[in-house]
């Protein structure tokens, strides 16, 4: 069977071949992968409430007694009707019970298996990707296009439209999975609950941690060169009772991902791809973050990474300077960051 790619497999599932007898959910996005499954099995039958027509499975019983799938398979329904079966595979190898199913023919009876993320060389994923009766179908995180439909979609039928800023910056925070992905918009619409329009200001209070915020505006203050500003996010920060050890972390985690960035920067990678694999940074912080790569080097990355561990050990022998000690550290790094 033809392999399918990972853009063509809603396509696929709109018209799903009534030759296909097993459908294979596989990929990295497990809540992307139960939402699928789930749609098709449902769709499969007349009543998906009817335990009858939808059987769930768990995939350790298949791997325990192989035979069990084939009878369940050749089992007609008490009514007549299409039938479903809903396999959710664990680690156990469930690929022989699979097989001795498509060796047969399969009537009336759709078989849908949630994967997990499969190897290339995974038994389960090389047999429904070689049969003629069974499709693999990957399910990787929502990008682009996908994640903006998703995005459209979920807005309209819950009765609202999103200003073109607001659904920017929710994109920029989305896409991991598409469970979560389903969770943080039924948490903004909860939030917007009585509005017609989500604004900006309903995706930033919803998908931002002030604390963290704080947090990350030190840093990124300090790694642009903004003196003013670090020092002004530096006292909010105190004041709140964040300890000194605490920023200098937030600062040498930061300082790790952008050598890792910079790094591809200069082995000839765009700016602008880079940034676009840095999913999990909020997106207030991007344009900032771009500066940082403009600005550093590897070798100054080096450098700062050092400093901050050196600093990081200073405040554990010297705890009562610790304030001190961070606060220096920091206007260090916007100085050289200025240079």
């Amino acid at each position: 069977m033809v392999a399918v790619k990972a853009g063509d497999v809603d396509g696929v599932l709109r018209r799903p071949n009534p030759v296909i007898g097993v459908f294979l959910f596989y990929g990295p996005d497990i809540g992307l992968i139960n939402e699928r499954a789930r749609a098709l099995a449902e769709r499969s039958v007349e009543d998906p409430s009817d335990p009858f027509q939808l059987i769930r499975i768990d995939g350790d019983d298949i791997a325990s007694d192989p035979a069990r799938l084939s009878d369940e398979a050749g089992t007609m329904g008490l009514f007549g009707g299409k039938r479903a079966l809903w396999i959710k595979a664990t680690s156990r190898n469930i690929a022989p019970a699979v097989d001795a199913v498509l060796k047969g023919k399969l009537q009336d009876t759709v078989i849908v298996i949630e994967g997990g993320d499969l190897a290339k060389s995974s038994p389960l994923r090389t047999l429904c990707e070689r049969s003629q009766n069974a499709l693999a179908l990957p399910c990787y995180a929502d990008t682009g296009r996908d994640l903006g439909a998703v995005v459209d979609e979920t807005l309209k039928n819950g009765g609202f439209s999103i200003t073109r800023d607001a659904r920017a910056a929710l994109i920029a925070s989305l896409g991991g999975d598409r469970l979560a992905t389903r969770g943080e918009l039924s948490k903004l619409m909860l939030y917007a609950h009585g509005q017609r329009e989500i604004t900006l200001e309903d995706v930033d209070a919803i998908m931002s941690d002030v604390s963290s915020l704080a947090m990350d505006t030190v840093v990124d203050a300090a790694f642009a060169g903004q003196g003013t500003e670090l020092e002004t996010g530096s006292r909010r920060l105190a004041a709140e009772g964040v300890s000194a050890s605490t920023v200098l972390g937030a600062a040498l985690r930061h300082a790790l991902m952008l050598l890792s960035a910079r790094l591809a920067v200069e082995e000839g990678r765009p700016v602008s791809a880079v940034m676009e694999s840095m999913r999990s940074l909020h997106f207030r912080r991007k344009p900032l973050v771009e500066r940082h790569l403009q600005r550093w080097t590897a070798e100054s990355l080096k450098q700062a990474i050092a400093q901050l561990q050196a600093s990081l050990l200073e405040t554990r022998r010297l705890s009562h300077l610790d304030h001190v000690v961070t606060a220096k550290t920091l206007l260090d790094l916007a100085r050289a960051a200025r240079r």
